[in-house]
């Protein structure tokens, strides 16, 4: 497993395994199963309802805890008491530090003018989380530049990773470059778009040109700009897949041909708009 070195010199693994809606019946099957495959970086969050299930399949796997890179987020209805929330996770997961944690959204609601000092507050405290060594690296999630601006003006602790939606057809390129210019390290979810992309020709031309599946192809896209991309799946073959991903490179020209396709698979949510369904 390749891994990427954030700001404060921490390891992170370069791929990761997501925990959205995993079921409640075979959820810990699964993770085992990604374990299994060789995922040791794993996301989940206080809203996904998965921490403890994902604790468990820790524990059981047979690994020690310091095998795994453990990343969860502080919810919108949590951003007002984030030390009760970081315990909830912690107890949940079952372990005494986490190696990430993120606020997962900028604003808890639209109506909310005061967003700005809300986030420098929750921040503060995730600031005190690091520097009692709690977790290893704090970050966000889903903030643009000008809420990531906000916290960098007036923050002691500088944010180590931002996550956002990401994959061919919604790079959110002006987003990612500037949080690269200020090292600050970018994951992708829903890298491969929700199967979404599964049918675009010129991503099913580019997979049988490169002999792997579509969505290999995004998430080589994503670690070839240098993204960490959170594939999930249930499928211990789709595992192995999503991680075989370092025997082809996209070439620069079939990279630009990726970057300017018109927007596809978008999830509908963006932090300083209402959710727009059904897209």
């Amino acid at each position: 497993m390749i891994c990427c070195t954030l700001s404060n010199g921490s390891q992170i693994p370069g791929i990761g395994f997501g925990c959205y809606k995993l079921p409640e019946e075979t959820g810990e099957e699964i993770l085992l199963s990604a374990i299994r495959a060789g995922y040791r970086h794993f996301d989940t969050a206080s809203i996904y309802r998965t921490e403890g299930v994902l604790g468990r399949a820790v524990r059981n796997s047979g690994l020690p805890r310091e095998d795994f890179f453990l990343t969860s987020k502080l919810w919108k209805d949590q951003m007002d008491d984030p030390m009760s929330a970081f315990q909830a996770s912690l107890e949940a997961l079952g372990t005494d530090y986490l190696d990430l944690y993120l606020i997962h959204w900028p604003r808890p609601d639209l109506e909310r003018k005061d967003w700005n000092e809300l986030d420098i507050k929750v921040w503060r405290c995730l600031e005190q989380l690091y520097q009692k060594g709690a977790v290893r690296a704090i970050g966000v999630s889903n903030f643009l530049p000008h809420h990531l601006m906000n916290l960098l003006g007036r923050c002691a602790v500088r944010p180590m990773v931002n996550q956002l939606e990401y994959h061919p057809g919604y790079i959110q390129e002006a987003a990612v470059r500037w949080c690269q210019s200020q090292n600050i390290q970018v994951e992708g979810w829903s890298p491969i778009g929700r199967m979404r992309l599964k049918d675009e020709p010129l991503l099913v031309q580019l997979a049988e040109k490169y002999h792997v599946t579509v969505p290999q192809l995004c998430l080589r896209f994503a670690v070839q700009n240098q993204i960490i991309p959170l594939p999930k799946s249930s499928s211990p073959e789709r595992m192995a897949q999503n991680l075989d991903l370092f025997g082809f490179q996209l070439s620069e020209e079939d990279l630009f041909r990726i970057r300017t396709l018109p927007q596809l698979g978008w999830g509908g949510e963006h932090p300083d708009r209402e959710r727009v369904k059904d897209v």
